[in-house]
């Protein structure tokens, strides 16, 4: 342990440098071959190398090639800047090392306080235990949707944690054609299987057609299927569309369905002024689901599931074996009762930290600002005369395409939005993706990083233009 501190040093000076210089460097760099070969194809050294060697291998390989998540024109997928106050103390974490399983120390009673402040962030009733952190919203929907479905097998005399579900009626789920893939798996790993996963389809905003919902529900009723569980979204990953909430959640109580909300990424967009009407019907869900690790920047890993019904989420899961009983603890048990994993990180300094720096009006500040400039780029699309605004802005993400001149072929336009992310990307300005709207290909601009400013957003443009002209060369 001896040179530990002084490397200690030397890594907090890394860190600084890092989130000093990051906006000096390119988005994204490609690697060098033989970088690419060091990362790929190390072998396990014999012989144990010093903490110092180690620390400067990180310097030279890894911090030169970031995935650009931290560059304020980075607009790629739903990866947020890392907030300061996390990064400074993920370090303290990993020194004290918890299991944040349960137990009578800092970890998992901090946990309580984290949870029940990002229910009161978006306005969903928390009881006590109603929720835990995990490692990202695909975690937290196995867990929610685990829920659903023994609630579901409980109200049919069904024991599914004893009988598992052969023998019983096909559980039948609901998500829109914009849901999110994590469903799909989570149907896949809970037995309903894909061919009980009902995809809908969207109307012309890319929200779930809730008139297709209740055709549906009662098609499968007629035919002796059992519908479980409704799944909504509050900010779809393609284009932030938020999903007839307050609608969903009518025919979710009409038929008796668990009414479960994706807001993986934008759940916290209620907060926005001028948003709040949209998500209408969020507070009457069964369960909702949020990355802090997306809008509020905390460091990877953390999400988080919340429920109505904390007793249920316990009953769904608790095992507690002989070693860990009679344990201090209060009445609300172990989170480890309430989820998959055994051993939890202590994700939730990191949440407290980012959320303790910000404060409420910062949080609010960060939504505000960040949806404020999705609306800017959406209006500058709108004036430009070779692009084309997909869908009208709702949160923090713009779709769009470019659309190059009359004498284009649609075929030739698709493939120029297809090939653009990547040439992009490859220039190293600014950092974009794409997607598939309507079965044609579109670009997507998602904005989580307040330091990004309008002349950020006409260099995106500009840079889709250089790249669209070098590729139709």
């Amino acid at each position: 342990m001896g040179d530990v501190a002084p490397r200690g040093r030397e890594v907090a000076e890394l860190v600084a440098d890092h989130l000093r210089t990051i906006g000096e460097f390119p988005v994204w760099a490609p690697l060098s071959a033989a970088d690419r070969s060091w990362l790929t194809g190390q072998q396990l050294p014999r012989r144990g190398r010093s903490v110092a060697e180690l620390v400067g291998d990180v310097r030279d390989h890894v911090m030169r090639y970031p995935m650009g998540n931290g560059h304020r024109r980075f607009f790629g997928w739903v990866n947020s800047p890392p907030s300061p106050a996390g990064v400074l103390v993920e370090p303290l974490a990993a020194a004290l090392n918890p299991s944040c399983a349960g137990g009578d120390h800092a970890g998992p009673l901090l946990e309580r306080s984290v949870v029940r402040w990002l229910a009161e962030l978006i306005g969903f009733p928390h009881p006590p235990g109603g929720g835990l952190l995990t490692s990202g919203a695909s975690m937290a929907t196995i867990i929610c949707l685990a829920a659903a479905r023994h609630r579901a097998a409980l109200e049919d005399g069904w024991d599914v944690r004893e009988q598992g579900l052969a023998g019983h009626a096909p559980l039948v789920l609901y998500r829109s054609a914009e849901g999110h893939s994590c469903l799909e798996k989570a149907a896949e790993l809970l037995g309903i299987g894909r061919r009980y996963l009902r995809t809908l389809p969207v109307d012309d905003r890319y929200r779930m057609d809730v008139a297709a919902l209740r055709t549906a529900i009662t098609d499968d009723l007629r035919n002796g299927l059992r519908p479980f569980c409704v799944c909504a979204s509050a900010g779809t990953v393609n284009t932030g569309a938020i999903d007839a909430l307050d609608a969903v959640a009518d025919l979710a109580d009409e038929f008796g369905l668990w009414f479960h909300i994706d807001g993986a990424y934008g759940a916290l967009g209620v907060l926005a002024d001028r948003n709040q009407p949209d998500y209408a019907g969020l507070d009457r869900a069964d369960s909702v689901v949020l990355d802090p690790h997306k809008w509020l920047g905390v460091p990877v890993d953390c999400g988080c599931a919340l429920v109505r019904d904390p007793a249920l989420l316990r009953d769904t899961f608790s095992l507690v074996p002989p070693y860990l009983r009679d344990e201090g603890t209060d009445d609300l048990g172990w989170f480890s009762e309430y989820g998959i994993e055994q051993t939890r990180p202590f994700r939730a300094l990191r949440a407290w930290a980012t959320m303790s720096h910000l404060g409420l009006d910062g949080i609010t500040q960060l939504v505000n600002r960040t949806t404020g400039l999705a609306h800017t780029l959406a209006a500058m699309i709108e004036e430009a005369d070779d692009f084309e605004l997909l869908t009208p802005v709702t949160t923090s993400i713009t779709a769009f395409a470019y659309r190059p001149g009359a004498d284009e072929t649609a075929d030739r336009a698709d493939e120029l939005n297809r090939q653009i992310p990547a040439a992009v990307q490859r220039r190293g300005q600014v950092f974009l993706t794409g997607t598939t709207l309507s079965g044609r290909p579109a670009l997507r601009a998602c904005f989580l990083n307040p330091a990004t400013t309008d002349d950020d957003l006409q260099i995106l443009i500009n840079e889709v233009r250089l790249a669209a002209t070098g590729l139709e060369r």
